[in-house]
């Protein structure tokens, strides 16, 4: 496969996971604010946004300024805004391997924009989450699982790890644990599933285990680790008998490892920094994955609104 349109559609996958859990975890944080009338606001958005990497602001931390750098800034290389218009500039480099479907949800998405910004930030969220799943679904029901789909799949599920991390650190660090997971639990799709699987009962160690380790849960770190996993050994094709020739499947393995075989009370006992040195390893592997399959397609950066 040509690497141009490898990168398009691991990217588009990043894309859209990103733009998607850029969503919920703003919604995380304006509910918690919300329901948490005792939380510092500034320092409560001053956290959100180291979490997400954003150091250079002007002006005290408040929700008007984080909606504006995560959600609707188009010059903001973490917002929404910018993650949508990112995977239609992906799109269209690969638009000769794309359904029409595909392009034209992608494409409505972008064009609708605008419209979104006039929303409630409540409103606007669900519209994000909304679209985003729509094109997955798109995507999902009319992509052949050849070598793009498992580029896609890699990028999707890649950021899914970084970005669910960051939501388990933003609740983590939040001043009312009690609010803040299970609102980090319904932000991700989760609410449901986790009390069916621990029969109603709610408590800070459960949800953190849940988001963390369970396996059948699609949106888990070692649920999308474990498919991140899948994908590059589809590509690979090389019949090792040991090891591992690719160096992104050694490092995405590691960490699912180190999560799967450490005490979880290791691993709560200080989330954010575990948080963070998983996204290192997520990084990392992005990297690898970029110099390896991407090395011959003119290569991304900060300044094309990109985060490699």
């Amino acid at each position: 496969m040509l690497s141009r349109i490898a990168e398009s559609l691991f990217w588009i996958g990043r894309y859209l996971e990103r733009a998607d859990d850029t969503a919920r975890l703003l919604d995380v944080q304006m509910q918690v604010l919300v329901e948490d009338t005792g939380m510092n606001e500034r320092v409560s958005c001053e956290q959100l946004l180291s979490v997400m990497g954003v150091e250079d602001y002007t002006g005290e931390p408040n929700r008007g300024m984080i909606l504006d750098l995560l959600a609707h800034n188009p010059d903001s290389p973490v917002s929404i805004a910018t993650a949508i218009g990112a995977c239609r500039e992906s799109a269209r480099r690969a638009r000769e391997t794309l359904s029409t479907d595909v392009w034209a949800a992608i494409n409505t998405t972008w064009r609708g924009l605008g419209s979104a910004r006039a929303m409630r930030p409540p409103d606007m969220f669900a519209w994000v989450r909304n679209r985003t799943a729509m094109i997955s679904g798109i995507a999902e029901s009319t992509m052949s699982r050849d070598e793009g789909w498992q580029f896609y799949m890699l990028g999707r599920n890649i950021e899914r790890v970084d970005m669910t991390a960051r939501l388990l650190s933003t609740a983590a660090l939040a001043n009312g644990p009690q609010v803040a997971w299970p609102t980090t639990l319904r932000a991700c799709g989760a609410y449901e599933s986790f009390i069916r699987a621990y029969r109603g009962i709610e408590a800070d160690r459960q949800a953190a285990e849940f988001l963390l380790l369970d396996r059948w849960f699609p949106r888990s770190i070692v649920s999308a680790l474990s498919e991140a996993e899948k994908a590059l050994s589809r590509l690979e094709r090389s019949g090792r008998r040991a090891g591992f020739g690719d160096e992104a499947q050694r490092l995405l393995g590691r960490a699912r490892t180190e999560l799967e075989y450490r005490p979880l009370a290791d691993i709560v006992f200080d989330l954010p920094v575990e948080m963070e040195r998983l996204q290192r390893s997520c990084a990392a592997a992005s990297d690898v994955v970029t110099s390896r399959y991407f090395a011959e397609s003119e290569a991304y950066s900060w300044t094309g609104g990109v985060l490699l």
